[in-house]
Formats: structure tokens, sequence, C-alpha cells
């Protein structure tokens, strides 16, 4: 067993000391917590005694009260008043669901009780459970204290603890990446991780980064509401946008010690506002490939939970694996849909969406964690104007359709990326000219549908390759989604003079633009 970080065994001993009577350990593991509490009984004089209870097995003392946390709860309130006693009930959720029902009605009167009863004596009830589930009824009675990951001071403890020096093949650099790759994971899937590699080749080397990693990437899918993305686009493989390209190059060591002692605070996050395909997505993407940072991307929709109480829950696991695996970028894409419409909407949901808005913006304005969001949106105007202030973002960007120039850009990329080769055969001007007002992603899906056109045709029983008639063809059957959705474009355009958000763009003439359609504004 590693040490237990000191300050989180002063703070659960100061708690103990001031009499709070209802504790609510949320932790994914239980022996760092058993730990901490051993600790912090041996610091009274005379030791607390530790007395844990479970549905399976009951009381450790005597295996009573299986299944009946009625009963336990009867039994704190008969043991004696003046025994010094922690009494630990394990995995509470199943009983304390965050709505009363007729089953845990009597048990949340019974704690109310004791939140009262325990307060002159030496007993403590702490709840410990992977999840927290607490009726609004107990939300003043219980304290909750969230035990973290392991951090990197405990992960390298770990490691010497299991992995003697002649078995450790790894050395600065190498040891550091080993660290920070375990970042994210609990204790016990570290030992699962190196036991394996010592059971295999009686060592632990370079290749054991790429299973930690892999191990990783499994239990953040375990979530259900964040992705671990392995990101290759580079800003070489982003045409146009050259301010945030500029932007994220200026920050791209924000995160070293370097910028610590230098006095520069962790970035916050940036917020991508655009049409569909105009590359706010892979802009997150590339900002993690360039500053060298893994990558989560948060399912919105996942967070919902569908029991009551779940979804509060689910933001807490989530910020607590973002805050284990920083520095790291976080990529909540298009939010507008997640949180959109709240201010003029109904609490059909018993008010659900604004505590998740409210938990999430609160830990961004507040997070001095290496953790930067990069945010998506499409209709930023039904967003909260909470969500937009200062200080839950260091910038907003607006993308808009790409110029001439970035359009050019776009095609080089994808043609590069296809037909290396062959690039100088296709008339890229001429290109960028046909396909004003086309979105990124459009002009992509141009190319692909004048390949399939390509290869669909055969002569000489041989198939040819495309060429820029084929992608012309294409483009002439395509209605770009500008000429569709005009409004709602220039909608987004004037709400991006009048934000001042910032143009993606190094283009003097989309500056135009948007300060004339200021001035109309003004004038109307």
């Amino acid at each position: 067993m590693i040490a237990s970080p000191p300050d989180l065994v002063n703070q659960i001993d100061l708690m103990i000391r001031a009499k709070y009577a209802l504790l609510y350990l949320v932790a994914v593991e239980e022996e760092p917590v058993i730990a901490v509490l051993s600790q912090v009984a041996q610091r009274s004089q005379p030791v607390r005694q530790i007395l844990s209870w479970d549905v399976a097995r009951g009381w450790s003392d005597s295996g009573a009260d299986k299944g009946a946390m009625m009963g336990a709860l009867q039994r704190i309130r008969q043991s004696p008043g003046q025994e010094a006693t922690l009494f630990l009930l394990k995995d509470p959720h199943p009983f304390l669901g965050a709505a009363v029902t007729e089953r845990s009605a009597p048990i949340v009167r019974e704690l109310k009780n004791l939140s009262q009863d325990l307060r002159g004596s030496r007993k403590t009830l702490i709840f410990l459970g992977p999840v927290l589930q607490l009726p609004s009824e107990l939300m003043d009675s219980v304290t909750v204290v969230d035990f973290p990951l392991p951090n990197t001071a405990e992960i390298t403890a770990l490691i010497s603890q299991m992995v003697v020096p002649t078995q450790l093949k790894l050395e600065g650099l190498a040891r550091e990446q080993l660290v920070k790759a375990c970042q994210g994971l609990s204790q016990a899937r570290i030992r699962w991780v190196l036991a394996r590699a010592l059971a295999a080749k009686q060592q632990v080397d370079e290749t054991d980064i790429e299973n930690v990693l892999v191990e990783k990437k499994q239990v953040i899918r375990q979530t259900g509401i964040l992705e671990f993305f392995n990101t290759r686009e580079s800003l070489k493989q982003v045409g146009g946008l050259e301010n945030l390209k500029q932007w994220v190059r200026t920050r791209q060591d924000a995160f070293t010690e370097e910028a610590r002692s230098y006095g520069i605070p962790n970035p916050k996050g940036v917020l991508l506002v655009g049409i569909q395909g105009t590359g706010k997505s892979l802009s997150a993407k590339t900002i993690a490939y360039e500053w060298r940072l893994p990558l989560l991307r948060l399912d919105t929709g996942r967070l919902f939970g569908g029991i009551v109480g779940e979804s509060e829950s689910r933001v807490r696991q989530m910020i607590q694996i973002a805050e284990a695996i920083a520095p790291c970028v976080l990529w909540i894409d298009e939010i507008d849909k997640a949180f959109g419409n709240m201010t003029t909407g109904s609490d059909s949901d018993a008010g659900t969406s604004r505590r998740v808005f409210g938990a999430l913006i609160t830990w961004m304005q507040e997070k001095t964690s290496a953790v930067f969001i990069v945010a998506t949106a499409n209709n930023v105007r039904i967003l909260p104007a909470e969500l937009l202030r200062k200080g839950r973002f260091d910038e907003i960007f607006f993308l808009n359709l790409p110029t001439e120039q970035e359009r050019k850009d776009i095609f080089r990329v994808h043609l590069q990326r296809l037909r290396p080769n062959r690039l100088r055969e296709f008339d890229i001007p001429l290109l960028a000219r046909q396909t004003k007002e086309f979105s990124g992603a459009e002009i992509e899906q141009v190319i692909i549908d004048g390949m399939h056109r390509a290869f669909s045709q055969r002569f000489n029983q041989q198939r040819r390759d495309f060429s820029t008639e084929d992608i012309l063809l294409a483009i002439e059957e395509t209605v770009p989604l500008a000429a569709i959705a005009h409004e709602q474009i220039e909608s987004l355009k004037g709400w991006a003079a009048e934000a001042g958000a910032r143009s993606a763009s190094e283009d003097f003439l989309l500056a135009e633009e948007l300060k004339q359609i200021i001035q109309r504004r003004n004038v109307e």
C-alpha cells in the first residue's frame, strides 16, 4: 500500500475532530480510502476503532445485519456513546436514491435522526461508494469528500514498490512517460498492468507504455461519457484558419513547468463557433496533437443519465478523470445541443440540466488543474450567457466559410493526402473558384464524390484515376449548406460581430464584413 496523501488525511481528521456526523467518501476503489481512515483512527487517543458494514457480509466484527441497512443504522444508534468509533458503510447508493421512495424513506429519516444524535458523541458514520447518490433531504446533513485518483507522486511510489530497479528498463523521459500514461487509472489498474508485464517478460520496458494507454482507453470507455482519442491531425492538415493556428502555436508550451515558473497560469480553453463543416472538430484534435496532450471527448448526450441524480454523479466522475489525466484537452462537442435554450425551457427534467450545467461552468471558472477545454457550437445564440462570459474561456473564435485562398489550402491538403504524386495535375485555383460558399467538409465530400465517379468507370478493363473534371462535376451536383441555411449563417455572423468573437481566419475581407454588419444593425 502506498502512502496516503497527507492533505487528505488531515482533511478527514479535521472533519472527524470537528464532530461531522455523516461523511460520504466517493472513490473508485476502497483500499486507499481504508488506508486513509486507518491513519486518521491512529491519530486520536484512545485510538478510534473502525467497524465496516456491507450488504453481503454485514458487520465486520459479527456478520450481523446482512442486506439490511436499517439494521446497521440501528446498531450505530444503540452503540455506547463514549466509544470512539468510525462506522464505515460501503456501497450505500442502492439504498439512497436521489428520490425518496417507500423503501428508502425509513433509512433517510433515520439518517437525519443520526445526524443530530452523533454530533455530541465520538462516533462518525462514513459512507463509502463509487458514485454519489443522495436525496435532497440529506444534502445539508452529509459532507461529501471526493477521493482523487493517484497523482504522479503516488504513481511513482507504486511503480517503485512493485518493480525492483533491475526489472525497470526505463530511465529519464521514458520513465516519466510511463508515469503520465498511468494518470487517470486506479491503483488496482496500475498494479494489473505492471503485474502482467512482469509475468510476461520479468521486466517493465517501453512497450508497456502502450499497454498502459490501451488499459486507459478501456477504463475511460467504460465510463460511457468520455472517449480517449489518439490524435494524428497536425496543423498542417488544416486548411486556412491562420489566426486560430497562430494562437495555438503561441501557447504550445503553456502547460510546461517553465511556463509555471514564468508566472503564466494554465490556459482555460476556447469556444469554437461556426456553421457545420468549418473545421471545429478537426481543430480540437489538432490542438491536442500540437500540444502533445491526451484528448478526451465528452459525450454530452450520455452525460444525462436516466436515473434521477445520476447525471450529477457523472459530472463529478468526468471532472475527476479529466483532472487525474491532466494536463489534457477536454473536447466538448456541440455544447449547444446539450445546454441550449435552458434559460427559456421548462424544468421538465426536474432541474437536472440546470444543475449539471451549473456544476460544469463552476468547475470551468474555478479549476486550477491543467485541463484545457475545447468546446464547439453551431447555434451559439441559444447558449446561456453565463457560459460565454469572460473567465470560462480564454478566447472565442468564429469559424466562417472558407475564403478562396482557404479553399485552395483545403483542396491542397486533401489532394496531397490522397494523390501526393499527382498534386500538380489538379487545377486547384479553378476548384477553389467553383466552390464559393462551400464548407471544408463539403469540399472534402466533392473530392470523394469525384473519386467515386472515376472509380465506377472502366476503360479497357482498367479503372481510371480521378481528375479535376470529376471533382467539377461533383461540385455542380452539390448544393452547399450555405445556400439552404443563408439566414442562419448571416445570424451567426451578426452574433460574431456583436460579441466581438475573434475570427479564426486571417482575412481582412471578413473583418470588414463583420464591421458592416455592426454598422447596419446600428442604423436599424
